[in-house]
């Protein structure tokens, strides 16, 4: 078997082989002889089917599956040859040619990414200057009224009036679907705050203007995307009837409100409070410095001031996702001018190609900097994140936790917990915390 294996750089590698007839057709006889020990065929006892009756039946699902074999002992011994571990691939190995000849024997290439040999140099001096953030006094004064205000009772209206946004408007409801009142579309005395878009779009807007006691029929109609399949995109009609008004009374800043904030705080008081919540924010401040200013400003100075190899094959996965993103913006006119002019489609890839290069350059970057610094981030933390950020916008976590996985979107949300691990760790070093 003919043999060639040679690096393009640091990471990207090419591996060319001509595979002979005769190691094929030996593969050939190896399946077929361990497929007739266990295959159940009409007519002959199992474990006792002739080959020659396996290689005549399948033959050519034999021959497939021998090709597979003989190349992937072409890429295993191309890898030993190259010194590049399996756990050092970045992407699967592509097949970039397969050339069967007349005399039986095949010709392939097979292209080989690896992570690059990253030299990181000094790159703590490249953090950039940190500096602390604080909260004004009143900014801590307008979110302790803010909570105070949502925290306050519900109070009827001292004089009636219509509903106007802002309002929590008591009502009866039903709702009915083609005339027929459908589960879940029905309550009594129910608060709903105008404005919220607690509703289905369009409910609220309909109830601005109502008087005490008064019946009216809110007609909207449902998204396309609504959770209830037996209801997506139907026009609904809402039968309401408006009792009272209500709004929330001025909330009172005491001791006592500072205790209901705090209910872990012992003799808690409002400058307890106010402290708590300075830190808080703080802490908010602080996170949206990093993720707005500093972090893509050290990401930046990193992509620009380091150089090595990127895996092409990587980079390429990330030009298409770009190029995939940019057409479904386009008008059918442009769509159908690019499938006329293949030109014009590797002048896009080419547009894209740097900051391709950028994005992918920062990821392995991002992941140097991780094994330098000993920041992990485990499974279970990817978990508690999308658990967490599921319970926040209503979702079952275990449906959203299986969309992710369905749709190979954990690596990333991994990669990007890492990337803010770590570069806070390096700002907070910086800052002196």
């Amino acid at each position: 078997m003919e043999f060639n294996a040679k690096r393009v750089d640091e990471a990207n590698a090419v591996i060319t082989s001509t595979i002979s007839a005769e190691a094929v057709e030996k593969s050939i006889d190896k399946i077929a002889n361990k497929a007739a020990k266990t295959m159940d065929i009409q007519g002959f006892r199992k474990g006792k089917v002739p080959v020659a009756v396996v290689k005549q039946r399948y033959g050519s699902k034999l021959r497939e599956d021998a090709e597979g074999e003989a190349l992937r002992e072409v890429l295993n011994q191309g890898l030993k040859e190259l010194d590049i571990k399996n756990e050092d691939l970045v992407g699967e190995p592509g097949v970039t040619k397969l050339d069967r000849k007349e005399d039986g024997s095949i010709d392939v290439e097979i292209q080989v990414a690896s992570k690059p040999n990253i030299d990181l140099g000094d790159y703590k001096a490249l953090v950039p200057a940190v500096e602390d953030k604080a909260v004004d006094a009143k900014e801590i004064d307008a979110r302790i009224e803010e909570m105070a205000k949502h925290s306050a009772p519900l109070e009827k209206i001292k004089r009636k009036r219509m509903v106007k946004e802002g309002d929590f408007a008591v009502i009866d409801f039903e709702g009915f679907v083609d005339g027929v009142a459908f589960e879940g579309g029905k309550a009594e005395k129910y608060p709903l705050e105008i404005g919220s878009g607690s509703f289905i779009p369009g409910f609220e807007e309909q109830i601005i203007g109502m008087k005490y006691e008064e019946q009216k029929d809110v007609v909207v109609t449902f998204p396309e995307a609504y959770q209830q399949k037996t209801l997506a995109g139907k026009e609904a009609v809402f039968k309401v009837t408006l009792h009272e008004i209500q709004e929330k009374s001025a909330g009172e800043i005491n001791d006592e409100f500072a205790k209901k904030m705090l209910p872990g705080e012992e003799n808690a008081t409002v400058e307890t409070l106010k402290a708590k919540i300075e830190e808080q924010m703080k802490l908010e401040a602080k996170a949206a410095y990093y993720r707005d200013e500093l972090k893509p400003a050290y990401l930046d100075k990193l992509v620009n001031e380091l150089k090595f190899a990127l895996p092409t094959t990587i980079v390429d996965q990330e030009i298409n996702f770009a190029l995939n993103n940019k057409v479904r913006t386009m008008t059918e006119e442009e769509i159908k001018a690019l499938q006329e002019d293949a030109s014009k489609v590797e002048s896009m890839r080419e547009e894209l190609r740097e900051d391709a290069e950028n994005s992918v350059k920062a990821t392995f970057i991002v992941d140097a900097l991780a094994k330098a610094e000993g920041v992990e981030v485990s499974d279970q933390e990817v978990t508690q994140v999308i658990y967490y950020e599921a319970l926040q916008t209503g979702q079952n976590p275990q449906n959203v936790l299986k969309k992710y996985q369905e749709a190979g979107y954990l690596p990333a949300i991994k990669m990007s917990m890492i990337e803010e691990k770590v570069i806070t760790k390096l700002l907070d070093e910086k800052l002196g915390k």
